[in-house]
């Protein structure tokens, strides 16, 4: 996967801005896939396919592609992310209407007003990988606590966790997202795995902390 210089992306984009965004979102799209995935609420996730997400990604970047040539800090990546952010949103709101008031807030990338639908992402995440006896035992009351007990972690780590732990972006582009030091976000991330191990720990079904680590 050849990387060109962010310059010389910025040229090529103005110069044939559908074919060049075609190429960059080919190379990122298996990465793209994975973080709706990963945020995409479960009762909208059962009416709309993962790639059809992606294509209105698509046709939302086409459009405003202008965006991202006038914010020359911007990575094509970080970009194309915080366009999948902005499609889940607005799916969210066309499916789930007043329910999202109480579950979701609009997400920003960078640090204020962080998702609240990341605790329910990750509470997914967590439960999806228990084993289907434990599960069983997991009732519902269980779930809301431990969606609580996330809900409790400073809300820049659980952010940081999520984007390294289930979206896999490196620590490079988590800094970026989050709009904090490299640094910041390596030492943020120790401490975020720490505490949902912690967490976990008060949990039946999560005893090994496997579902942090691995």
């Amino acid at each position: 996967m050849r990387h060109l210089d962010p310059a010389e992306l910025r040229e090529r984009l103005r110069r044939h801005p559908e074919e060049v965004l075609a190429e960059e979102f080919g190379k990122y799209r298996a990465r793209l896939w994975r973080i709706i995935q990963f945020r995409l609420d479960a009762g909208v996730a059962g009416r709309i396919e993962i790639d059809d997400v992606l294509q209105e990604t698509w046709l939302s970047s086409l459009q405003r592609i202008g965006y991202f040539l006038e914010h020359e800090s911007l990575s094509m990546f970080v970009w194309l992310r915080m366009m999948v952010g902005q499609t889940i949103i607005d799916l969210h709101r066309r499916h789930l209407g007043a329910k999202m008031r109480d579950a979701y807030r609009e997400v920003s990338y960078h640090q204020s007003d962080l998702s609240r639908s990341t605790s329910a992402s990750i509470v997914s995440k967590l439960l999806g990988q228990v084993s289907t006896p434990s599960r069983v035992m997991l009732r519902e009351e269980t779930a809301q606590q431990l969606r609580a007990a996330i809900d409790s972690m400073d809300p820049i780590d659980r952010e940081v966790l999520a984007l390294r732990h289930y979206e896999e972006l490196s620590n490079q582009e988590v800094a970026e997202v989050l709009g904090i030091q490299v640094k910041a976000a390596s030492i943020r991330y120790v401490r975020a795995v720490q505490r949902l191990k912690k967490i976990l720990e008060d949990f039946p079904g999560f005893e090994g902390n496997q579902h942090v680590t691995g």
